[in-house]
């Protein structure tokens, strides 16, 4: 079985961040490990609270994780500290993982912002350029590019803009009330487009986690990057369309929408006795 590492901060309400990212990872077919960056205490209405750990048990658990179930993909999600972003690139460089997944985490689906002001300029000066793709949103990719998206011109100007300043591959995301559920990949000096309908559902919770996991998953058991984007598409689209409702604010998806086991049967409506 193939294996994957999600280096992201907690999400307490189980839609984001590492639940999301080991949900997707089992779902897709890898087994998923993790190394913590944050708790946070959020639900589907906000954030309330992020604690860091330190960076150094940041490096330990990443090398716990590497030197005995070694991971074909890494996915790195929220990272809100300079120092723990220093931490992730010189492990990076340290045990060389085929493949890295960064999702560029700034702002919550809430609105709520992870990151501080100077860790953006640690994560592009040190992080990203050690991705093999990375995947904006477009609030995200606007500050990457320093310039603002409203067309799909727009979206590939920005992925070309940020792919060759940081030689990695771009998967700049629509949404956001721009290009439906359509997402612009740039490596290479060209570009390819997935296209989605957007689904009628509000709950979007964990979005950007799921599909970055995804991508990792498929990567790691050896699909080429294109195919992964596509397949991760596929993927999101199906627990996005399963219309799960949970929590007052936006809610989380059904990861384990396309799921059959025995284990997953619920329990027949309680008998009265007597």
């Amino acid at each position: 079985m193939k294996c994957a590492l999600t280096i992201a901060g907690s999400d307490s309400s189980g839609g984001a961040g590492v639940q999301a990212d080991i949900k997707t990872m089992m779902a897709n077919g890898v087994f998923a490990t993790s190394a913590i960056t944050a708790l946070t205490a959020q639900n589907t209405c906000g954030v309330t609270g992020i604690m860091n750990v330190t960076p150094d048990f940041l490096a330990q658990q990443i090398d716990a994780v590497f030197s005995d179930i070694r991971p074909d993909a890494v996915k790195i999600g929220m990272v809100s500290e300079s120092a723990l972003i220093h931490v992730i690139a010189d492990k990076l460089d340290q045990w060389r993982p085929a493949y890295v997944v960064a999702d560029p985490v700034m702002v919550a689906t809430s609105g709520a912002r992870l990151i501080s002001e100077d860790a953006v300029s640690t994560l592009v000066a040190e992080l990203l350029p050690r991705a093999t793709v990375i995947t904006p949103n477009r609030p995200e990719a606007e500050v990457l590019a320093d310039m603002s998206i409203d067309t799909e011109q727009d979206m590939e100007a920005a992925a070309r803009a940020i792919g060759d300043r940081l030689g990695c591959a771009v998967l700049v995301k629509g949404g956001h009330s721009l290009a439906d559920a359509s997402d612009v990949l740039y490596r290479d000096g060209g570009f390819r487009w997935y296209r989605g309908a957007r689904i009628d559902n509000p709950n979007t919770h964990g979005t950007g986690c799921t599909l970055s996991s995804a991508i990792a998953s498929n990567l790691a058991k050896g699909f080429t990057l294109d195919e992964s984007v596509s397949r991760a598409k596929d993927y999101i689209s199906g627990a996005l369309g399963a219309m799960l409702d949970l929590g007052r604010g936006s809610g989380p998806m059904n990861h384990a929408f396309d799921i059959t086991s025995t284990y997953m049967a619920e329990a027949d409506a309680p008998v009265k006795e007597g």
